[in-house]
C-alpha cells in the first residue's frame, strides 16, 4: 500500500461520518444509497435512504412494485428517470439473475441507470474488486495531488484520473478504500477552505506546494439553463380535483400535475384566460378564481421554472375537462407522485 493510500485510509478510519450504509456488503443498500447521493447531500439523503428501504428493503420487493409506488418513495429527490431505472433494474436482476446482483464491473455497468461510479462502488464495496470510484470528491483531491489541470469532462482527461486512481487504490480493501477518498473530499479536502493547515499529505500534495490549492480542480463551465413559464390550474369541484400523469419525454416524466398552461413568458392573468387552452378547459362553465399564488422559482439542472397556480372553482365540469384529465379527492392527492413544486404548492395552500 502507497504512502498516500495509508494516510487517507488513516484518516477516514478517525474521521468517518457514521452511516447507515457505510458497513454494509449487501449490494442492494449500495446501489440505493449511491443514486440517492447523486441526488443529494448525505445529510438530507439519509432521510430518503430511510423511506426507500422500509418501503422496499430488498430487491424484490422494489421489483413487485408499482411505477408509482417508487416514485412517490422518490419523490423530492428530482431527476425521476433514476427512480424509473432503479425500478427496471431491479425487475431485470430478479429475472435474468435470479435477484442476486452481478459481481464483474462489466456486467454491473450493463444495468440499465448504473454508470461507471456507480457499478465500480457496488464491485468495490460489496464484491472487493479493485476498480476506483471517481465522483466529484475523489476528482478534486486527484487533481490537487497530482497538479491535474486537465478537464474532468473530456475523455482524456478522464482517462489521465483514472490512471492516478488505479494506481493509488488498495487492491486488498478497494471498497474501504474508495470509501475513504470520496470521505476526505467531501469532509477535509473540500471545494472552499480545505483543511490544508493540518494535512498529512502537505508534502506530498502538488496544489498546496505550489500554492495552486484554489485553482485545482479547473472549475467546469457553468451550465446554460432554459427558461420555462408554467401555470397550473388547481381546479376544485365537489371536493375534487383533476390530474394528469406527465407521458412525454421530459422532465417529471411519470409523475402527475394539475392542468397546465406552458407558455413563452410569464402572462399575467389577462393573459392565461385568453389562452386557447384555458377556453377549453372552461367553455360553457362558470368559474371563480379563489386565489392566484405569487411567482414561484424552481432551479433544475438545465432549466429554471417559473411558474404560477390558480385555485379555481368550477360551478361543472365540461366535456373537455372530464375526457382529457382524472378526477380525484383533494384527500387522495397526497398519494400520487407529483414534482415537489407542485407538492409544495399544496403544503402552502392546506395549512
Amino acid at each position: 500500500m502507497s504512502t498516500i493510500s495509508q494516510t487517507i485510509i488513516n484518516w477516514y478510519e478517525q474521521n468517518k461520518r457514521g452511516l447507515p450504509w457505510r458497513e454494509s456488503r449487501n449490494p442492494y443498500i449500495i446501489w440505493i444509497s449511491e443514486i440517492i447521493l447523486q441526488q443529494t447531500r448525505v445529510n438530507q439523503g439519509i432521510s430518503y435512504y430511510y423511506r426507500f428501504i422500509e418501503k422496499f428493503p430488498d430487491i424484490y420487493s422494489l421489483a413487485s412494485a408499482t411505477t408509482d409506488e417508487v416514485l412517490k418513495m422518490w419523490q423530492g429527490l428530482g431527476y425521476y428517470s433514476r427512480a424509473r431505472n432503479l425500478h427496471f433494474t431491479a425487475q431485470q436482476i430478479v429475472k435474468k439473475y435470479n435477484g442476486k446482483f452481478p459481481d464483474e464491473y462489466d456486467e454491473l455497468i450493463s444495468l440499465k441507470g448504473v454508470g461507471e461510479y456507480t457499478a465500480a462502488a457496488i464491485a468495490s464495496m460489496a464484491f472487493n474488486k479493485p476498480e476506483p470510484v471517481l465522483d466529484g470528491n475523489v476528482f478534486r483531491v486527484l487533481s490537487r495531488l497530482y497538479g491535474i489541470s486537465e478537464s474532468t469532462q473530456k475523455s482524456s482527461g478522464k482517462k489521465i484520473f483514472m490512471q492516478k486512481a488505479r494506481e493509488l487504490i488498495e487492491p486488498k480493501s478497494p471498497g474501504l478504500f474508495n470509501q475513504a477518498i470520496m470521505e476526505f473530499g467531501a469532509l477535509h479536502c473540500t471545494p472552499k477552505n480545505p483543511g490544508c493547515s493540518n494535512c498529512d499529505l502537505q508534502f506530498y500534495c502538488y496544489a498546496f506546494q505550489n500554492n495552486l490549492v484554489n485553482e485545482l480542480p479547473v472549475k467546469k463551465q457553468k451550465i446554460k439553463q432554459r427558461n420555462r413559464f408554467l401555470h397550473y390550474l388547481y381546479i376544485q369541484y365537489n371536493n375534487n380535483t383533476y390530474i394528469e400523469q406527465r407521458k412525454q419525454n421530459d422532465i417529471w416524466k411519470l409523475l402527475y400535475q394539475f392542468p397546465l398552461i406552458e407558455t413563452d413568458k410569464l402572462y399575467n392573468i389577462d393573459e392565461v384566460i385568453s389562452n386557447s387552452k384555458w377556453r377549453q378547459l372552461f367553455n360553457g362553465t362558470k368559474t371563480i378564481i379563489k386565489s392566484i399564488s405569487e411567482e414561484k422559482i424552481h432551479l433544475l439542472t438545465h432549466q429554471k421554472l417559473f411558474a404560477r397556480f390558480y385555485h379555481i372553482e368550477i360551478e361543472q365540469p365540461n366535456h373537455f375537462l372530464i375526457e382529457n384529465y382524472q378526477q380525484i379527492p383533494n384527500k387522495e392527492l397526497d398519494k400520487l407522485s407529483v414534482p415537489k413544486l407542485i407538492e409544495n404548492y399544496l403544503t402552502e395552500i392546506n395549512n
